[in-house]
């Protein structure tokens, strides 16, 4: 399949980069930036040297790019993604967007938390969390990839809420992500006397993937969920630990928890049950697509505990946007992403 990337120099996609040239069925097309249009792009990332050497275009003649291309991959801040996706509506090219744009199921909800107009409501999309959306993924024409914290969060929380075992509105996740998460781009609070040495949270109750997860918990359990979500930064340069919190409903057991765990992902390649009394680590997932999760029972305060642990632009990013690449063509699912984790 002929794939292009638009936005290949931000992190997430110089990560699809890497991804792709170990995809066995994927070939490079085209690769985009604005600003460094004309430059190969091992000059900007030095570690694709020999191994991706092709020179960065401009979007400008997108629908040309989408001409040579099966498949777009968009890596852009949000609000860029629709207008390719509108102006692409009628050639037969796929879209996976790494952005927000294509996320919602309420386009009205986007636009209350990201503040930017949606021009292409009426997209057919959808949501790209492989392991509960994966029979839509298939034929989707556009796929909205999951977030990194979102991807975390909901999949901690997903077997809970399916089956009913938590009050839906006693629902805390509290998040921790390496700084590669906030991009590429030179900002203050990422500068390294700033970040070193240092730990803080960010975004209290005013996150944009709020309501993602509670749209994507809503449509699992089918009530209304409300959450609490606060996310952290802290001076690692990639991984996201989630640990989430929820009231049991009465009556609810340890036991019945971890067969909720076990009946939605015993399955699953890229989720790995560490069970309950485990705890979960970045460096344990660090490189990969793996989402490990472990839990915790608080007899003391009838709370269940969620701990999981991804590599933010793996599993949180391009990984995961390979994941639904290779499923919306119809390859093994682990094709181009069965590797262990990198460690230390």
């Amino acid at each position: 399949m002929k794939v292009s990337v638009i936005g290949a120099t931000g992190y997430a996609g110089a990560e699809l980069l890497r991804l792709i040239y170990g995809h066995p069925k994927a070939e490079l097309a085209h690769i985009t930036s604005e600003s460094h249009a004309g430059d190969k792009i091992s000059s900007v990332y030095p570690h694709l040297l020999g191994l991706c050497d092709n020179e960065l275009e401009s979007m400008e003649d997108i629908e040309r790019i989408a001409s040579d291309s099966d498949f777009i991959f968009i890596g852009l801040p949000a609000g860029h993604a629709m207008e390719i996706g509108r102006r692409l509506e009628d050639q037969p090219v796929r879209i996976i967007d790494l952005g927000a744009d294509y996320r919602f199921d309420d386009t009205d909800v986007y636009e209350k938390w990201y503040k930017v107009r949606h021009t292409h409501k009426d997209a057919k999309r959808v949501y790209g969390l492989a392991e509960l959306n994966r029979e839509a993924i298939k034929t989707a024409k556009i796929i909205g990839n999951a977030g990194c914290y979102t991807t975390a969060s909901i999949l901690s929380l997903a077997p809970l809420v399916k089956a009913h075992l938590v009050d839906v509105k006693s629902i805390i996740v509290d998040a921790k992500s390496g700084v590669s998460g906030a991009g590429r781009s030179a900002k203050l609070a990422n500068h390294f006397p700033e970040l070193y040495d240092n730990f803080k949270a960010y975004g209290v109750a005013t996150h944009r993937h709020t309501p993602e997860i509670e749209q994507a918990l809503t449509n699992i359990s089918g009530e209304d969920v409300l959450i609490n979500f606060t996310p952290h930064l802290v001076p690692m340069s990639r991984g996201i630990l989630a640990t989430a919190y929820a009231t049991l409903k009465d009556s609810v057991t340890a036991e019945a928890v971890d067969e909720a765990f076990e009946r939605l992902y015993g399955d699953e390649y890229f989720v790995r049950l560490r069970g309950r009394g485990a705890y979960p680590e970045t460096k344990y997932v660090r490189g990969s697509n793996f989402c490990d999760i472990g839990w915790h029972i608080d007899e003391r305060t009838h709370r269940v505990i969620v701990l999981s642990a991804i590599d933010n632009l793996v599993k949180g990013a391009a990984g995961q946007a390979i994941q639904n690449f290779n499923i919306a063509c119809g390859f093994d699912e682990k094709m181009g992403l069965d590797f262990t984790p990198v460690y230390p």
